[in-house]
């Protein structure tokens, strides 16, 4: 397929949640995550949208959270088949009207057509939105001209409150997405979009690889593709075979009730102070890895070509911190935080998780420690009884 012209985005501007509580995700942000609130939604709006919403913002992360107010609104309607999640991705574009033009020639549904605003000091917004396979996740697409607000309707604090970014978020490095089948999307994304492929890997974990006799395992296949201007990344993974039921994909998407977005990336700039600060003072869960996982890092890091790392491999081992790279002194380091249902211990809560990560060269997905926290999913759902 010819390449196609871009669609001229610039970046992800924000990430729009909707909630059943906004009170335990302003807690969870503000004093877990040390996410600074900027502002809420007006009164006018909440009345005209039946949500009520607040931004929370750590570096260039910012998340948009809504909790519906009554029955009828955009966060009531996604909640009513789902549990939390990510309902819309934001993006910044150059022009709002080639954007328009190019997704309407390549058969994009769109939700709304142009839509103008202009605030009190002569600053325009534009903007529209139009569905797309991530279940029920839309993306949006803005272009703003001096336009200061997030979104019309939005009331900015006269001073942030709450966090200071402690733990130095610096912005989102990528979105990964859980299908039981992917290929319609990575299609409609190369097609609609004009996306590329990045990387792609495809496994089963240790004890399905073994060919021991086993009931259940878990395994996926995995292709990431980019917008090689803006450079915004989708993670995608799909179940594989021979235990497709009971593959976390799978069961992701039986939790979720649908495909979904499964994780955000979260870029930090020191990793192991980050992680060790969030376990001390906000008490944030991650994800276990086996002592195993360690023991076997030195071999490791020397057959992947890494040869010398900066951190200390019992630094690593305590703070359950994973490595991958593919390159001298090339690699990154990332660590998954356990997803909202188990934080909040509330299944409603669902199955979405941030995953930390710090780049030190590499630019690759972790390929090697996908095994890693697949065993560590699959060690916590047999633990709950879910396989």
């Amino acid at each position: 397929m010819a390449k196609l012209e871009s669609l001229g985005i610039k970046g992800l501007e924000s990430v729009h949640w909707y909630v059943h509580d906004l009170e335990r995700s302003r807690r969870f942000y503000v004093e877990g995550l040390d996410f600074a609130e900027q502002g809420v939604s007006s009164p006018e709006l909440e009345q005209k949208g039946k949500q009520k919403s607040a931004v929370f913002q750590a570096g260039n992360v910012v998340l948009v959270v809504s909790q519906p107010v009554g029955e009828g609104g955009r966060a009531w309607r996604y909640l009513r088949k789902h549990p939390d999640g990510v309902g819309t991705l934001n993006y910044q574009v150059e022009d709002i009207e080639k954007t328009y033009r190019l997704l309407e020639q390549r058969g994009a549904t769109f939700i709304t057509d142009i839509e103008r605003h202009t605030d009190e000091k002569g600053g325009k917004l534009a903007q529209f939105s139009i569905t797309t396979p991530f279940g029920d996740t839309t993306f949006r697409f803005i272009q703003r001209d001096g336009y200061k607000a997030l979104y019309p309707g939005f009331v900015q604090h006269e001073h942030p409150r709450g966090g200071n970014n402690r733990y130095g978020f610096t912005h989102i490095d990528h979105i990964t997405s859980n299908f039981q089948t992917m290929r319609p999307m990575l299609l409609w994304m190369e097609h609609v979009m004009g996306f590329e492929k990045f990387w792609e890997i495809q496994f089963h974990t240790d004890d399905v690889a073994s060919k021991q006799k086993r009931e259940h395992g878990s395994g996926l296949r995995s292709e990431v593709i980019w917008d090689p201007v803006s450079r915004v990344k989708f993670a995608n993974n799909e179940p594989l075979k021979p235990f497709f039921k009971t593959s976390q994909i799978n069961i992701f998407n039986e939790d979720h009730k649908g495909d979904g977005v499964q994780h955000l990336a979260l870029v930090v700039k020191d990793i192991l102070s980050s992680v060790k600060a969030m376990r001390e003072k906000a008490g944030i869960s991650f994800m276990p890895t086996p002592g195993t996982y360690y023991d076997a890092l030195p071999e490791r890091i020397e057959r992947l070509g890494i040869k010398k790392i900066d951190e200390d491999i019992e630094v690593l081992r305590d703070l359950e911190v994973l490595i991958d790279g593919g390159g001298e002194h090339s690699y990154m380091l990332q660590i998954f935080m356990k997803d909202a249902a188990s934080l909040y211990k509330d299944p409603h809560a669902g199955p979405f998780f941030y995953e930390i990560i710090q780049r030190k060269g590499d630019q690759g997905f972790g390929g090697g420690n996908f095994r890693a926290l697949f065993e560590s999913i699959e060690r916590q759902q047999k633990t709950e009884g879910r396989i």
